[in-house]
């Protein structure tokens, strides 16, 4: 059986501010005691290192700073990754990576497309208007959409010039936050590139919970329990079926029990708390993910848990991440086969989506796109080989429980008869949740290698596009590996050429050059075709 195409979105933040300086800062476990003096003081190197060597950034006059995320090694070194601005405009592609060592020496640097992000003029020859009729234009069947136009630098593509990147805002068929976003030449009206505003799952096949489980709950005043989690402090709400578009952290209904039991383990359930048993419990097993392996405290690494929003819209056959309201939305299926959309790697999917945006803020579009996505799929996967759960077991099926028998698989991508196994020059072209097959290959390959593999009872046959014989090293040293190379060394545009070179990096920094797991992941993207 071929899976039902499904896409797999999250509301990214980045693609409508891109330049928006974030409150926490990426700080790994072994140096999350580090004195706020430590990160100050990297941040102010960062910029004089930025100054000095205003030729390697192509940092020049009218351009500014704006910090984004901070990386401190346990060996002092540290990496600052900021946004650009030119005379205020948000540079798009103008994102870099500072790498200094433990005495704020510049070691090394990262930076997208763009090198020089000066414009001759930021005084637009097409009018505001003008765009946004355009890009509404471009968005069809967005129902009330509300377009909102905002003038920057776009640079993604290397060469800087003045555009209208126009977002379109409304709703879709079930009253899901759907819309485009639309950029176009600020000077001559030219369509430069247009992509989804909204990242968003749909999905068929039936629903399967993960069992009874143990939930953190809180005990309330006067007796009674809600489904807020005091541990890692995000709430459960039922939306009331109120459509995703409208939805804000306060919206809903909090859960409430008189017992601590919650739901009743059934499909359909009547009991409108079984949805949110999974939801909590599926939200925790990311946090504890990303914190016990990673580091991370959180989504933005600032400790603040989400709000997870069940029963969202009518008939609603999706979940999806939104940076906007900091929340996660699942629905109800579509009423009749499919139950809501809460298995382990789905939810894993959906929040790493906002991790992303939250660091690289990888593009949603060509190969950064399928990157984002891939990125997405790798570690919805550990989330759910980290729960080890015995009804959700550990696999490389992506999204086996609610779209049986999988939506998309790791060894051979290509089996849905979508998904590209190998890079090529055409890969780009493909919608991300195709072309992110070349990079859940890749992890597969490096995890457990090529050939034929038998794992939790099920079978896999990874070929390689080489014909070469890969030794995985465990998906493991990989996902470390894959989660230091997105928070320090890639940034917007990163393509799968660049994801090698930053993976070599990560591995190199986690295991030394040479090693045996550096080795496997160069070994793992040769296989692949990335070189």
């Amino acid at each position: 059986m071929t899976p039902t195409p499904l896409s797999r979105r999250a509301r990214v933040a980045g693609a409508v501010a891109i330049v928006a300086a974030l409150a926490g800062a990426t700080v790994p476990a072994a140096t999350a005691s580090a004195a706020t003096g430590t990160r100050e003081a990297a941040i102010s190197q960062a910029r004089a290192n930025v100054a000095r060597n205003a030729g390697v950034f192509g940092f020049g006059a009218g351009q500014d700073l704006v910090l984004k995320d901070v990386v401190l090694d346990a060996d002092g070194a540290s990496h600052v990754r900021f946004d650009r601005t030119f005379q205020g405009l948000p540079v798009v592609g103008g994102d870099l990576v500072v790498h200094q060592d433990a005495k704020g020496k510049l070691k090394d640097s990262s930076r997208a497309a763009a090198h020089d992000a000066a414009v001759k003029s930021t005084v637009p020859k097409v009018t505001a208007q003008s765009g946004a009729a355009g890009a509404l234009a471009a968005a069809p069947g967005v129902k009330d959409a509300v377009s909102t136009p905002e003038l920057v630098v776009w640079a993604a593509d290397g060469t800087p010039r003045l555009a209208w990147r126009t977002t379109v805002e409304g709703t879709g068929e079930h009253g899901q936050p759907a819309g485009k976003v639309v950029v176009t030449d600020a000077t001559t009206g030219e369509q430069i590139e247009s992509y989804d505003a909204e990242h968003q799952a749909s999905g068929t096949g039936n629903s399967e919970y993960t069992g009874t489980v143990t939930i953190d709950t809180t005990a309330k005043t006067g007796g009674g329990y809600t489904l807020t989690d005091p541990v890692r402090g995000h709430v459960t709400k039922d939306a009331n079926n109120l459509s995703a578009s409208s939805l804000k952290a306060s919206s809903g209904t909090p859960f409430t029990s008189t017992t601590n039991v919650w739901g009743d383990g059934k499909k359909f359930s009547s009991d409108r708390s079984t949805a949110a048993v999974d939801a909590h419990a599926n939200t925790a097993w990311t946090y504890d993910y990303y914190k016990n392996v990673h580091g991370r405290s959180g989504i933005k690494n600032d400790g603040k848990g989400a709000t997870v929003f069940v029963h969202v819209g009518t008939n609603w056959d999706n979940a999806q991440w939104s940076d906007t309201c900091f929340c996660m939305m699942t629905g109800d299926g579509d009423g009749t086969t499919d139950p809501e959309q809460v298995d382990l790697d789905t939810m894993g999917h959906e929040m790493t989506h906002g991790v992303t945006s939250a660091t690289a803020n990888l593009r949603y579009s060509g190969e950064s796109g399928g990157l984002n996505e891939s990125t997405s799929d790798i570690f919805g996967t550990m989330v759910e080989f980290y729960a080890n759960n015995s009804v959700d077991t550990g696999d490389y099926l992506f999204s086996d429980q609610s779209t049986p028998p999988w939506l998309r698989r790791f060894d051979k991508p290509s089996l849905d008869g979508r998904s590209a196994d190998c890079w090529s020059s055409s890969v780009g072209k493909l919608d991300v949740h195709n072309s992110s097959g070349v990079g859940n290959h890749w992890f597969y390959l490096a995890s457990e290698g090529s050939g034929s593999k038998t794992i939790n009872g099920v079978t896999y046959n990874s070929p390689t596009c080489n014909g070469s014989t890969v030794t995985g090293i465990g998906h493991d040293k990989v996902a470390k590996i894959w989660y230091r190379a997105l928070t320090v060394y890639m940034t917007s545009t990163t393509n799968y050429k660049g994801a090698r070179a930053a993976a070599l990096n990560a591995a190199r920094d986690l295991y030394g050059a040479g090693s045996t797991e550096y080795n496997a992941v160069a070994a793992a993207w040769s296989g692949v075709n990335v070189s």
